[in-house]
C-alpha cells in the first residue's frame, strides 16, 4: 500500500507564486518597519497574565495592523506548498532526498536555535524566536531543491 502525503506537482508554482512576494514584501517591512495604516483594525487579544491572575477581561479587542499576520500565513502556507508538493517524476530517490533534506533541516535548525539559547539574550531572543518559525521549512526547500539541482546536473553530465 503506497501512502502519498505530497500535493500535486501543480501546487509548487502557486507556492513559489505567494512564497517570493511574501518573503520580499516581509523584509521590506521588517527592515524599513513601514506598516500601511489601511490594514490597522481592532482584532481580537488575550491577555495570558490577565488570565493567570484570574482578571475578568483578559480577553478584549485591541487595535493592530495585521500585515505581519497575512505575510506569516503566506510564508507559512506557500512554504508548505513548495517544500511538499510531488516533483514532475517522483521517484524513490527523491523521496529519499526529500527525507534526508527534512532531517538535515531539522538538525540544522535546532543547532541554530541552541545555539541562540546559549548566546542571544533579550529582545532579540525574541526575533530568534520569531524567525524559528519559518527557518524550517525554508532550510529544507534550500537544502532539497539544491539536491535536485545537484541530481539534474550530474544526469545532463552523464548524458
Amino acid at each position: 500500500m503506497k501512502l502519498n502525503f505530497l500535493f500535486p506537482n501543480k501546487f509548487k508554482r502557486i507556492g513559489w507564486f505567494i512564497l517570493i512576494p511574501s518573503a520580499i514584501i516581509g523584509l521590506i517591512t521588517l527592515i524599513y518597519e513601514c506598516e500601511p495604516s489601511f490594514l490597522d483594525f481592532n482584532v481580537p487579544a488575550v491577555f495570558v497574565g490577565e488570565i493567570l491572575s484570574d482578571s475578568k477581561r483578559a480577553f478584549r479587542m485591541v487595535n493592530n495592523n495585521v500585515l505581519n499576520e497575512i505575510l506569516g500565513v503566506l510564508i507559512i502556507i506557500s512554504s508548505l506548498l513548495v517544500a511538499f508538493s510531488e516533483e514532475k517524476s517522483e521517484d524513490e530517490y527523491i523521496s529519499k532526498i526529500r527525507l534526508e533534506s527534512l532531517v538535515w533541516a531539522v538538525y540544522f535548525n535546532y543547532a541554530i536555535l541552541l545555539l541562540s539559547f546559549l548566546f542571544v539574550y533579550g529582545l532579540y531572543f525574541l526575533w530568534v524566536m520569531i524567525f524559528n518559525m519559518f527557518t524550517v521549512l525554508l532550510f529544507f526547500i534550500v537544502r532539497f531543491n539544491w539536491q535536485i539541482y545537484k541530481l539534474k546536473k550530474s544526469a545532463y553530465y552523464e548524458e
